[in-house]
This record gives structure tokens, C-alpha cells and sequence, in this order.
């Protein structure tokens, strides 16, 4: 098999136009603007533009779009406190906590705090334990992301031999599950392949 390079900006670009497209109908038929929104603790520069991203899609397919912004100093109970009050709004049907975390709050602990409903990063444990056994799953998005484009450039993955590199919670584990799933024989390569 000869290699293929994925333009992976033009299939974002059609993902969006479909997310677009169905929104309008949610928006026609149910009166329901979809709502995303972002935790974003401290002021990391690569999380601020992730997160400005973020809502830039949302807001461009759509969507309602909510950032709620903490400073680095913020204490668990403060980030806490707004999960649990972003889980009580009905107007908002996805949270995403932007990670890494400061140091003073448990990142698991507010991970697990979000509803496994509304946990569009996939990396709450009932979430990736679903996913783990071939359940119906938020998944993280960088791994379906790349599912995604693989699918849409391979077709059938069945029988396919994958490598993935690295074995993170948020994107090797994810993807090698989301391949297992799809038929195919995955091996991990990590830091300590030999």
C-alpha cells in the first residue's frame, strides 16, 4: 500500500458544513440551539487559542458558545462549582474543562464532576470505560477526529495493521480502542518500546 496524505483542513471543513447544516435543523424543528462550553483555567497561551478556536466553531456552525474563564489561583471547590452549575443548565448540552489544570486542582476530580452527558471530551470514566467495551461513548475528539478521516479515505478498516504512537488518555488509548473497534490489529508504540 502506497501512503496517502490526508488533507485533514478540507475534511474539517466538510465536517463543519454537515455540523452547520444539522444545527439549522435543530434550531427549525425543535426551537434547540445546541450549547458548548469551555472551562479555561489560568492563561496558558496555547490553551487560550484552543479554547478561542473553540468557540469560533461553535458559534460558526451555530451553536451557542460559553467561556468561562478563571484565573490560575482558582481553587478545586471554584472550579467545582462551576461544573456542577454548568451540569444544572439546561440550555448548555456539552462542557469541555480545558487541560492542563494548576497544580492546586485535581484534574480527575473535576473530570469525573462533569456529567458523562454533557463530557464531549469523552474522558469521563464512565465514558472511557464504555468506549473500552465497545459501548455507545463520548469520545475524545482527536481520536474520533482522526477515525473519522481515516474511514473517510480507506473506507472499510477491517483487517487493516495500525501502529499509534504514544499511549496518552487522551488520544493513544482512545485510538487504539476506536481502531479495535473498526476490526483492525493495533500496536502501541510508546517511551519505553524497546
Amino acid at each position: 500500500m502506497t501512503a496517502t496524505i490526508i488533507d485533514g483542513k478540507a475534511f474539517a471543513a466538510r465536517v463543519r458544513e454537515k455540523a452547520g447544516k444539522q444545527v439549522a435543523i435543530l434550531k427549525k424543528n425543535h426551537n434547540l440551539p445546541p450549547g458548548l462550553a469551555v472551562v479555561l483555567v489560568g492563561e496558558d497561551p496555547a490553551s487560550q487559542v484552543y479554547v478561542r478556536n473553540k468557540g469560533k466553531a461553535t458559534t460558526e456552525a451555530g451553536m451557542k458558545s460559553e467561556e468561562i474563564r478563571l484565573e490560575v489561583t482558582a481553587t478545586q471547590k471554584e472550579v467545582l462549582e462551576v461544573v456542577h452549575r454548568l451540569n444544572a443548565d439546561p440550555t448548555i448540552h456539552g462542557i469541555l474543562v480545558q487541560l492542563p489544570l494548576p497544580k492546586q486542582v485535581d484534574e480527575m476530580a473535576v473530570l469525573d464532576a462533569i456529567d458523562p452527558m454533557k463530557d464531549v471530551d469523552g474522558f469521563h470514566v464512565i465514558n472511557t470505560g464504555r468506549q473500552a467495551v465497545g459501548l455507545p461513548a463520548m469520545v475524545p475528539c482527536t481520536p474520533l477526529g482522526c477515525l473519522m478521516m481515516l474511514k473517510d479515505t480507506l473506507g472499510d478498516l477491517s483487517g487493516m495493521n495500525a501502529v499509534i504512537v504514544g499511549r496518552s488518555n487522551i488520544v493513544g488509548k482512545p485510538m487504539a480502542s476506536l481502531l479495535l473497534s473498526e476490526n483492525c490489529t493495533v500496536n502501541i508504540a510508546h517511551s519505553s518500546t524497546r
